[in-house]
């Protein structure tokens, strides 16, 4: 499994395992936890993306009774999470409406939270959730800078920001922005021409992709896409979703797809995306799939 450099203190491995559905799971006792970890482990999948809304805010605690149980894999991983997302449920259930939260106290408070949850004393990586239109980017970079000093926090990073949100927030910090996490697949392949992953490229930043399989949408596809995923997984013995992934890691800007499944068979493959080796016109095949018609 390569690995990617998003800073002097973050080596990321280039897939991701994410911890969305984590809490979803019938089984979320500390050995099946670890069970799923160690076969993302087995693999070279040391990154590991949380966020601390994930299960409604329990994903975080159901992570943390695994890393309770052996604290042993916390040295093995890179833990990622987000904050900034305040949903009326779990912890903010008396909230009235959801909305974005990029004050320092709101941001400071989640981490803290995180730490305990988890049971951890850093996050490898903390990324801003969402864009908030009310965000002093100000005050928001200076308690991202200040998180970094204070070890507590190793590296930070957007998601689903857009250029111009991006600039902003990095105008107010003296920490360098690592990544954008934005979503991107065969079912989403707008950032590949509406500047989103240009303005990253250019800059060198390595970019995370979530929902590659596109929410699920892609293993159950009947049309034109199904077929050439499907065309392509028999010619290297593998399934869709190492297609579909194959698809993100051709790019030379060095996407990391996050990768969620609470199966621990389909885990034990996210591998196999290695497996596929895509030519230009291969590329080509599955992106004019994906349009839906030939390139202009």
């Amino acid at each position: 499994m390569d690995r990617i450099t998003l800073s002097p203190t973050l080596e990321m491995s280039r897939i991701v395992y994410g911890m969305w559905r984590l809490g979803d799971d019938t089984d979320t006792s500390p050995a099946h936890v670890e069970a799923k970890i160690q076969a993302c482990l087995e693999q070279g999948i040391t990154t590991f993306d949380q966020a601390d809304i994930y299960g409604d805010y329990g994903a975080e605690a159901v992570l943390g009774g695994a890393l309770k149980a052996n604290p042993a894999l916390r040295d093995q991983m890179e833990i990622v999470t987000k904050c900034d997302i305040v949903a009326p449920c779990g912890r903010y259930a008396d909230a009235k409406v959801k909305y974005y939260d990029t004050s320092r106290a709101h941001i400071e408070k989640s981490v803290d939270i995180s730490l305990s949850e988890m049971a951890i004393d850093h996050v490898d990586l903390l990324l801003i959730h969402r864009p908030d239109p009310l965000m002093d980017h100000q005050e928001t970079g200076a308690a991202l800078d200040d998180l970094v000093a204070s070890g507590k926090v190793r590296n930070v990073g957007v998601s689903n920001f857009r250029p111009w949100d991006w600039e902003l927030l990095q105008s107010g910090m003296k920490t360098q922005l690592v990544t954008n996490q934005i979503e991107m697949s065969m079912g989403e392949i707008s950032p590949f021409t509406n500047g989103d992953l240009a303005f990253h490229q250019r800059q060198g930043h390595a970019v995370m992709a979530w929902s590659p399989l596109g929410g699920g949408n892609l293993m159950n596809d009947a049309g034109q896409v199904g077929a050439v995923l499907d065309e392509f997984a028999a010619e290297f013995g593998v399934d869709r979703a190492a297609v579909a992934v194959a698809f993100l890691l051709k790019h030379p800007a060095k996407i990391l797809p996050v990768m969620g499944t609470n199966n621990l068979e389909r885990i034990s493959k996210i591998s196999d995306a290695l497996k596929v080796k895509l030519d230009r016109e291969s590329w080509y095949r599955l992106y004019e799939a994906a349009l839906g018609k030939e390139v202009p």
